[in-house]
């Protein structure tokens, strides 16, 4: 089947990209991130999926950065829920841009390279994605890929690609370097 795959970051599409590949299914990757603050730091993981896009041939199609909506919905989810709140309204947004693309466009289902960090909350990703599945007609390709964690690390060293220090949101920048300050 085609499937659509959310790219979060290059290091973490490696492992999915060549699995789903594996298994027979036709893979074009979706990068959408509008949580990635700040800006040269988005650019950094952009630049880093065109050029695993080079190296291994892979169609990728690319959303906009649409930055203030973004954040509006996140700190609406701060004020509501703090941080879990706070990265499940970013699954949302990004997943359901994934999704339209995907039904937009004729794949056979949907996924995200979410699914393969051990930092995300895995359970929520799947939520959020069987959900949207049901409003986009499109299925939810729902596979637990954090077993690829380390050879999605090894190929991204193999090529060079940039690997970040925090998930992406200004939220997770602070939470990551609060302490070093």
């Amino acid at each position: 089947m085609a499937v659509l795959v959310h790219i979060c970051c290059a290091p973490c599409f490696a492992f999915p990209h060549k699995k789903l590949r594996e298994d027979g299914h036709e893979v074009v990757g979706f990068w959408y991130n509008p949580n990635v603050h700040p800006y040269m730091e988005y650019r950094a993981r952009e630049d880093a999926v065109k050029k695993y896009v080079s190296l291994e041939d892979v169609e990728v199609h690319y959303g906009g950065y649409d930055l203030l909506p973004y954040l509006e919905k996140s700190l609406a989810a701060m004020r509501e829920g703090g941080r879990h709140e706070r990265c499940k309204r970013c699954y949302h947004v990004r997943l359901e841009a994934t999704a339209e693309h995907a039904a937009d466009n004729g794949f056979d289902a949907f996924t995200s390279t979410l699914l393969v960090s051990h930092h995300q909350q895995h359970d929520a990703v799947r939520d959020i994605g069987e959900e949207l599945a049901g409003r986009y007609e499109v299925p939810f390709h729902y596979q637990d890929f954090r077993d690829g964690w380390d050879q999605g690390k090894a190929i991204a060293t193999q090529y060079g690609l940039y690997r970040q220090k925090y998930c992406g949101c200004l939220f997770s920048e602070w939470e990551r370097y609060r302490g070093s300050l």
